[in-house]
């Protein structure tokens, strides 16, 4: 599995990170121009958004809302800590970062970006032996010293597979998972991602409920549109994107809503664990 290491730094200050997201300079930029997929985008400053590959941690700013506090800022500080940014001061809405000690050294291990233009990184802090550019063989050995790895060991994110990810990393990743979720680390101790959940108002979602950060924004998305939630509305509007799902356990390609349980009562779950499922690009 053929990745490129790109050094560079890590940036913060004037953004509005999260337990996923961080911006990243590469010292060299003409390394961006070596990636597979869509060219890479650059703000004014040539700081990439970065997408935290194999992970998605709870919401802190999605349309203007954000999933229990609790969890999100943990995971936010928690990255912060991982990358060696120190001093952070937010604004009084806390939604930006406004000074730290950023621009810390650090180096990513990627292949490609995505169609928003941001690279799939595994991220890593710190020098490294490996040279600008490099191009190195990724196994579970290097994957489990990134960032992305310790998140989902500490319980800070949920696993969140595309289909770029290679089989032996994915499992890897999901097993550290799942033992995450049996020791009830971070979020596990409060997930309802599996369970069934009553929703009457968009506060359930961002003060009560735990669960799978893209199941949120879906929710979310649905009712910032709607006056009030009902379950088999949401589904249909689910249909309507027609979201490809690969379900591993049985190799089973589907659609989101398909994986919509509803019960006699009108709330819903997902049906399946987060680890099982492949989300197409």
């Amino acid at each position: 599995m053929s990745f490129r290491v790109i050094k560079g730094s890590f940036h913060i200050v004037g953004y509005s990170p999260d337990g996923d997201s961080v911006r990243f300079k590469a010292d060299d930029l003409a390394q961006w121009n070596l990636l597979e997929g869509s060219k890479v985008r650059l703000n004014k400053h040539d700081h990439a958004q970065l997408r935290i590959e194999a992970i998605d941690t709870l919401e802190t700013h999605y349309k203007s809302e954000h999933q229990p506090a609790e969890w999100a800022d943990s995971a936010t500080q928690y990255l912060l800590k991982l990358l060696g940014i120190k001093n952070t001061q937010w604004n009084d809405s806390r939604s930006r970062v406004v000074s730290a000690d950023d621009g810390v050294p650090g180096y990513i291990i990627t292949r490609m970006a995505e169609r928003y233009g941001r690279p799939v990184a595994f991220v890593f802090a710190g020098e490294t032996e490996y040279e600008d550019g490099q191009a190195i063989f990724l196994d579970n050995r290097i994957a489990k010293t990134s960032i992305n790895f310790k998140m989902l060991a500490k319980g800070f994110a949920y696993p969140t597979f595309y289909d770029g990810l290679f089989y032996d990393l994915r499992a890897r990743f999901a097993k550290v998972a799942i033992k995450a979720r049996a020791a009830k680390k971070g979020v596990w101790s409060e997930d309802k991602t599996n369970s069934f959940i009553k929703i009457e108002s968009l506060s359930d979602l961002t003060d009560e409920y735990v669960i799978l950060p893209k199941l949120f924004r879906r929710l979310v998305t649905y009712m910032k549109a709607h006056d009030s939630f009902d379950a088999h509305a949401f589904i249909e509007s689910l249909k309507e994107k027609q979201e490809k799902v690969l379900v591993l356990s049985d190799l089973h390609f589907t659609h989101f809503d398909n994986l919509i349980e509803i019960d006699e009562k009108g709330r819903i779950k997902l049906a399946q664990a987060p680890e099982n499922l492949v989300f197409l690009s």
